[in-house]
Parts: C-alpha cells; sequence; structure tokens
C-alpha cells in the first residue's frame, strides 16, 4: 500500500508521473493535428530513450557489487516490454508495435500505479525505473493515438499466446535458478495488485484471465478497423511506402 502511496501523494515521483502524463497527451494531440515527419523522427527518439535506459538498468544489475541470476537478470515483464518498446518505435513492425501497446497498457501501466521501487530520489535506478516504465507506457499511446498505428485483427490471441510463451520461459528459468521472476514462484513481499488476485499460485492462473480481459478491451476501439495490418513500413514523411 505504501508503492500506492507513493504514486498519489505529492512528491517526487507522483510529480513525474503527472509531466510524463501532461507530455505525451501533448505530442499524441499533436501527431494527429499536425502529422509529417517530425513525427516519426519523434517515435525513433523516444525509442532511442527506451533502449538507453534498458541499458543503463541492465549495466547496473551487471556490475553491481551483489549480482545474482536469482535477482538481477532482466527477465520481468517490463523488462523486455522496454526492448520492445524501443524496437517497436524505431521499426513500426506491428508485432512490436501490439507488444507495446497491449504489455504497456495492461502490464506496465499497473507498475507505474503500484511501483516495486526501494530507493527514492535522486537515486540513479529511480530515475532508471521511471524512464523505463513511462517510457514504455508513452510508446504504447504515442504509437496507437498518436501515429494512429491499428492493432491487427487476432492481435488479442496473438499476444495473449506471446505472453503465455515468455512466462512459460521464465518459469524455467525461475526453476533451474531457484529465483522468483515474474513471481511465479513466490507472491512479491511489496504490495501489488496481485495480492487481489488470491494466493499462490492460483494468482497465475487470475492473472493470465486478468489479462486476456484487459487484452479484449484494450482491442475493442479497434473492432471494426484492425482487418488490414499496421503501417509499419510508412516512410518518415508519413506516406505509406509502396
Amino acid at each position: 500500500m505504501r508503492a500506492l502511496l507513493a504514486v498519489v501523494t505529492p512528491g517526487p515521483y507522483a510529480a513525474a508521473v503527472c509531466l510524463a502524463a501532461v507530455t505525451i497527451t501533448g505530442f499524441c494531440v499533436a501527431a494527429r493535428r499536425h502529422p509529417g515527419r517530425w513525427a516519426f523522427v519523434a517515435a525513433r527518439v523516444l525509442g532511442l530513450l527506451l533502449l538507453a535506459d534498458a541499458v543503463s538498468w541492465i549495466t547496473g544489475l551487471a556490475l553491481g557489487p551483489s549480482f545474482s541470476p536469482r535477482t538481477d537478470l532482466p527477465l520481468a515483464l517490463c523488462n523486455m516490454a522496454i526492448l520492445v518498446a524501443a524496437g517497436a518505435c524505431w521499426w513500426r513492425i506491428p508485432l512490436l508495435v501490439e507488444l507495446t501497446y497491449f504489455w504497456g497498457l495492461a502490464g506496465t501501466l499497473q507498475a507505474v500505479i503500484t511501483p516495486d521501487l526501494n530507493v527514492g530520489f535522486p537515486h540513479a535506478v529511480f530515475f532508471e525505473y521511471l524512464g523505463g516504465h513511462l517510457g514504455i507506457v508513452a510508446a504504447a499511446l504515442y504509437l496507437i493515438v498518436g501515429l494512429r498505428l491499428t492493432p491487427r485483427h487476432g492481435a488479442v490471441l496473438r499476444i495473449f499466446a506471446v505472453t503465455v510463451a515468455y512466462t512459460g520461459l521464465v518459469g524455467i528459468v525461475d526453476y533451474a535458478a531457484n529465483a522468483n521472476y515474474m513471481f511465479l514462484r513466490r507472491p512479491p513481499s511489496n504490495w501489488t495488485l496481485l495480492k487481489l488476485l488470491g494466493p499462490w499460485p492460483w494468482y497465475i492462473l487470475s492473472t493470465a484471465a486478468v489479462a486476456l480481459v484487459l487484452f479484449t478491451l484494450l482491442y475493442m476501439p479497434f473492432v471494426h478497423r484492425s482487418r488490414g495490418r499496421i503501417p509499419a513500413q510508412s516512410s518518415a514523411s508519413g506516406a505509406p511506402r509502396p
């Protein structure tokens, strides 16, 4: 619950979240009203910022004095999502855009609301956590709302299958390393929304069901517009390539 209070009470974290919300709203509105080369350049800049944040985070873990494969491998879904979002912003590949949208708004947004953050401002990890998680959400909104990229038909089941497959891979690593990435082997020590989904291991099934529902809800605005494909190969000028 203290993590939730970090968001709803005044402080550097809440201020950063509010600033990010205003900034991404402004960019989305500007991209829709004034599309052009600048909008695609902005997406690539965001992708580079996300990549830089991921490299900084991973390097800090790898070079840390207490590095352990049980706790410090970049296997959390948000760790993968930041790399996916960076690729989506740079290349706008349909699958990467869909993953960024569904993972960002159904998963990473929860990590923004209830942060698993044990350090405060101005610790480097504080900025890395903020930059990564807010950046993923920003990328999801900018690609879909700002650049008008539409999830394709069947996106819900496709992204759900990828998510289950990735979770299974992380589960194998957890078993081999006696780790607890994605909280697959035991519940988190801090308060998160997982606490509302039942005890271990049932909250894993509950989380999967909630994810499927959230994916479906996120897809609903595009039901009648997703028969085509995401124009991932649009040129920097905003005109689709032949």
